[in-house]
């Protein structure tokens, strides 16, 4: 064979090894599907049972006037259940191809309008445009956005599949059982709302206010009267309310002052 035509025939193969080669890197992401249990950048993707998800934006009271971000949204369908509900959402997830997917999740179901989703990592995110926050992350990756959430805006609502908030007590919790949908191990929805920083002297009409606060829940003394009467309370967003000397008493935080009545 003439050394010309095997020089030819050679570098055609090498051309359409080529074309092949790029034909595999182009083939179109359409055709991903997630597999529950794979690596994730922090933690391991498994999707949130839809009755759960329900649950964890009904104790959001979510509504059309909400902001949702949902941290590390997989397969999107937090953000797409929240849109459904006429909110606007966003998801943050560090995995392109389940952005992607999100995204076209999202065109089936018709909330293109109003669910988003970006290809971003949770601890240089911002949220703080977010009146709810949910996840279903590990309790240290709670933990260590846990500093980040306590200064969002008092009142911004944070719903969890399963995981705490270390000492940060929930708000509320609830726990779904097989009849209800969720046969899982996934199958309970926790919810906080951040508080209002509180603790410190407040002078008031009733008298002198001393507040200690451990996240949400409240000790210290109420002196009114010549009398001193230690107090418990707890504090939801700006609202608080306080029981002293049998007696309960409702108040606001209002910036950095304090009414009680």
């Amino acid at each position: 064979m003439p050394a010309i035509t095997l020089i030819r025939r050679t570098g055609l193969a090498l051309l359409l090894a080529a074309f092949g080669s790029l034909a595999q890197a182009q083939k179109p992401t359409s055709t991903y599907e997630p597999q529950s249990g794979q690596e994730g950048k922090d933690v391991v993707w498994v999707p949130t049972p839809q009755v759960v998800v329900d649950k964890m934006l009904d104790l959001a009271k979510v509504t059309k006037n909400d902001f949702v971000m949902d941290l590390g949204s997989g397969d999107g369908r937090t953000v797409i259940t929240a849109a459904k509900r006429g909110a606007r959402a966003m998801g943050v997830e560090y995995n392109p191809d389940m952005v992607e997917l999100s995204k076209r999740n999202a065109a089936k179901e018709g909330v293109t309008a109003r669910a988003s989703f970006v290809k971003a990592d949770l601890f240089e995110t911002d949220f703080s445009k977010a009146s709810v926050i949910t996840m279903f992350l590990l309790p240290d990756i709670n933990l260590k956005l846990r500093p980040k959430i306590l200064v969002l805006k008092p009142g911004t609502r944070i719903a969890s599949n399963t995981f705490t908030m270390a000492d940060w007590q929930a708000d509320e919790k609830v726990t779904l059982t097989p009849e209800q949908g969720c046969d899982t191990s996934w199958c309970t929805a926790l919810f906080w709302i951040v508080p209002a920083k509180v603790a410190g002297t407040h002078k008031l009409p009733q008298g002198e206010l001393v507040l200690k606060q451990e996240f949400q829940m409240l000790s210290g003394a109420l002196t009114t009267e010549g009398k001193t009467f230690a107090l418990e309370g707890r504090v939801r967003g700006e609202d608080l309310t306080i029981t002293a000397g049998g007696k309960t008493y409702n108040g606001r935080m209002n910036g950095k002052s304090l009414e009680l009545r």
